[in-house]
């Protein structure tokens, strides 16, 4: 599979138009590309490499024709067409958490457990965006020391809703600055300059389905049933990348210094930590770019063998798209190999 028909599955929304750019940037080897989004936006015609190609809808005959499927519309039509995928041998890259849990489906970080994918049968999941920033600054870190518990804190831009949440934040944020009257629908309050303690739904701990796919899948991804997990997730009016802050607790004390060094040699994860010099990630200077950034690395003073540290990665790049063309170029790679 050297150079596989594709097929982007959402080829409209904010992460699906992020693949294609990613498509483009890193040269992805293609026979053939194929767009497909909801009946609304079937016959539009969008550019890649050059080339005008019609949006269709995605049906058998497509994926019989197909190598390699990515998959960005939502859970209830990824456990429609992942399946339909699977079972016409197209492999299906899917963006959902529709199955991410399920043991018999690789949840993959390419840059942590790319052996995962070779149990797939048929189907391999992206993990949340927000999980997998936090589990490549974690994975270097727990390689050397194993940790115990992980409290962290998010602080999540509105791309991660999709192209309306990021709509809303630019309207109402020109509509409170003229002083006019805001209608909150993506989100159930105003986000222009204010922060929400909700991404998600509530579950019946209190806990959201975020905050709990935080502790799931990172305990899936690094393969350790142990480490103790507790999130709170919150949305900023930032329209792309998220912040987060991690506490984080190891079997045994971690210097600072030497976590920056097992960070620095990590591939994908950029350090920047001069605060002294106000020198640490942005969610500003993090969008667009692919790399997890990490920074404010210093000892937990409330634990001997603790460690804090904030964390910045691109949603719509890392956390979703990049991810999933990753996996794909893992897959192309290792069929040309063998």
């Amino acid at each position: 599979m050297s150079s596989p028909n594709v097929a982007v599955i959402g080829a409209t929304g904010a992460v699906g138009q992020v693949a294609l750019q990613i498509l483009e940037e890193r040269a992805f080897p293609m026979n053939s590309l194929r767009l497909c989004a909801s009946p609304s936006s079937v016959g539009k015609k969008i550019t890649f490499r050059g080339v005008e190609i019609e949006v269709e809808t995605p049906t058998e005959s497509l994926f019989k024709d197909t190598d390699i499927a990515f998959i960005a519309a939502g859970s209830s039509l990824s456990k429609i067409y992942a399946p339909l995928a699977a079972s016409l041998d197209c492999i299906a890259i899917d963006k959902s958490s529709a199955f991410r849990m399920d043991p018999k489906v690789p949840l993959v970080v390419p840059e942590i457990n790319a052996n995962d994918i070779w149990a797939h049968e048929g189907i391999i999941s992206v993990p949340n965006c927000s999980t997998t920033q936090m589990v490549m600054a974690l994975s270097p870190l727990h390689d050397v020391n194993p940790i115990r518990r992980v409290v962290v804190d998010t602080y999540q831009s509105v791309s991660g809703t999709g192209k309306a949440a990021m709509e809303e934040l630019q309207v109402q944020s020109s509509q409170i600055l003229e002083g006019l009257p805001i209608k909150p629908e993506a989100y159930p309050h105003q986000i222009a300059f204010n922060a929400l303690p909700q991404v998600e739904t509530f579950l019946d701990d209190g806990y959201t389905t975020e905050e709990r796919k935080m502790r799931d899948e990172t305990r899936k991804i690094l393969h350790s049933d142990s480490i103790n997990i507790s999130a709170t997730c919150v949305r900023i009016p930032v329209p792309i990348s998220h912040s987060e802050a991690l506490h984080i607790e190891f079997e045994k004390p971690m210097s600072p210094s030497e976590a920056r060094s097992l960070l620095s040699s990590f591939s994908g994860a950029t350090v920047l930590d001069d605060p002294f010099d106000s020198k640490y990630p942005l969610a500003s200077s993090a969008t667009g770019r692919d790399d997890v950034f990490v920074g404010r690395i210093r000892a937990d003073d409330s634990h001997p063998n603790g460690l804090v540290m904030w964390v910045v990665s691109d949603n719509l790049r890392k956390g979703a798209a990049t991810n999933g063309i990753q996996i794909a170029e893992e897959i192309i790679n290792k069929d040309h190999s063998a």
